[in-house]
This record gives C-alpha cells, sequence and structure tokens, in this order.
C-alpha cells in the first residue's frame, strides 16, 4: 500500500501498479474507502481497474486531473486514486510466531534510519522478489509506508510483512535471543561474496549518508563489505541492499 504522511491529506494509493495490487488483495474491502479515476482518461489498465472496484462494491468517482494531483501531493497518480485506511503495520511477536508456526526460518531486513522513500520502495521490491518474510524499521527518524514508499514498491507492501518498531537496537537484541543470527555493511568487513546467509538471519542497511548507528553496529554479529575499485567506494542504499539480498538469496536456495 501507499500512503501519504501529510496530515492535511487523506491516506492514498496512487498509481496503476500500486492500487491494482491494493485491489487484489484479501484486504481490498477492508483498506479501500473510495477510488477516484480521472475525468476522459481512458486505457486497458484503467478500465480494469474500474471493473475490479465494481466487482468488489467500492465507491468509484470521476474526477478532475486536479483532484488527483491534489489527493496525491503531486505524484505520478497515472490517473487513479485510493483513499484507504491507514497502513497497519505488523507486530513483531506477531511475525515471528507465524513463521515459527510455519515452520520458516525467519529472513529478515532491518533498515537503520533510512530516510529516502524512493530507496525504501526500491528496497521493499527487491526484499519481495528474494523471499524475505519481514522488514523492520524505527518509528523514528526514518521513512515510514509512505505515498512515494509504495508507487516505487510496485505493490510490494501488499505482500511483505513491515514491523515498526520504538527501539532498534532492543529490537535486535530480541532477534538475537531468538536465535536471529545479525549481519550489517560496514567499508571493512567480510566480503559478501563469502556470506553463508543460511538458517534465521537478519541482515540491517543503513543510513543513506552515516551507515549503521553506533549503537546498531555493537549489536551486529558479522559486518559484510562490497569490494570496490572504482573512484567513488560507496553504493546507494538501495543498491547495495539488492546486492546484499541477492547473495542472500544465492545461499539460501542453492546451498
Amino acid at each position: 500500500m501507499h500512503t501519504i504522511s501529510n496530515k492535511e491529506l487523506p491516506e492514498v494509493v496512487f498509481g496503476i501498479h500500486a492500487v491494482q495490487e491494493l485491489l487484489k488483495s484479501d484486504q481490498a474491502l477492508q483498506k479501500v474507502n473510495k477510488v477516484y479515476l480521472q475525468k476522459n482518461l481512458h486505457s486497458g489498465s484503467l478500465t480494469r481497474i474500474n471493473q475490479r472496484a465494481q466487482a468488489l462494491h467500492l465507491v468509484v468517482q470521476a474526477v478532475p486531473k486536479n483532484k488527483l494531483d491534489d489527493l496525491s501531493d503531486h505524484g505520478n497518480h497515472q490517473g487513479v486514486v485510493v483513499t484507504v485506511s491507514p497502513f497497519a503495520y505488523v507486530e513483531l511477536d506477531t511475525l515471528l510466531e507465524q513463521l515459527h508456526a510455519n515452520q520458516q526460518e525467519p529472513f529478515f531486513l532491518i533498515l537503520d534510519n533510512l530516510n529516502d522513500p524512493r530507496n525504501f520502495g526500491s528496497i521493499l521490491r527487491t526484499a519481495d522478489a528474494v523471499g524475505v518474510n519481514g522488514v523492520i524499521i524505527p518509528k523514528r527518524r526514518a521513512s515510514g509506508v509512505t505515498g512515494l514508499v509504495a508507487k516505487t514498491a510496485t505493490g510490494a507492501i501488499e505482500h511483505l510483512p513491515i514491523v515498526r518498531v520504538t527501539n532498534l537496537v532492543q529490537t535486535i537484541q530480541q532477534l538475537k535471543a531468538a536465535g536471529i543470527w545479525i549481519f550489517g555493511t560496514d567499508m571493512t568487513g567480510t566480503d559478501y561474496r563469502h556470506w553463508n546467509a543460511q538458517g534465521p538471519i537478519a541482515l540491517v542497511i543503513g543510513n543513506e549518508g552515516k551507515g549503521l548507528s553506533t549503537l546498531v553496529k555493537q549489536q551486529v554479529d558479522q559486518m559484510l563489505t562490497i569490494p570496490m575499485i572504482g573512484h567513488v567506494q560507496s553504493l546507494n542504499a538501495s543498491v547495495a541492499a539488492g546486492i546484499l539480498l541477492y547473495q542472500a538469496f544465492t545461499s539460501r536456495k542453492v546451498n
């Protein structure tokens, strides 16, 4: 789902892919308040969205483009905006219980004060692709699930549990007590290509500019590094996360 945190605006989902995923979800009836479609804009995708909304007996209204611009805070809405109930974060204890009941080994992603909603959305999309079964973010000093996040994630948040916690350090300690091995990223560490990511694990990705916070770094069991030979010795957070997540995917699936 794709929400905007500005308190003057309703919670919204916008963009064709994000709305399609929302309307396919089992919770669509509980989440959706109203579907807005742009007047005099016709496409196969918008027609299918309208048909799906009508089949679910949702309220659908055709409105001028400027109405959608206002609702989406001038985002790239592609002619469709849906107002929804606020995003439902998952409790960590509930997620751990579900994984245990399903005999699944935790494969978590922890985002340490990630601020850029585009990076957040891109990372969520990759996390869903590689089978991450939970993303953990802090409540403060970090991007939450916003409209831009959901737009960038292109529907991944409809399938990926997201946990929002008050204290990231205490949460990591809880995960370690549950037998989950914590991996972090740093300029000095084990070459990620030698990373054995089997078993219950959590990967921590740090802030775009500062990396891992000091207190979080102290909780990490093993640091990973991505070797670079170019002049720029850092990678975009979403790119680094993508490289590491696919290494984890390879390790967990091949071995």
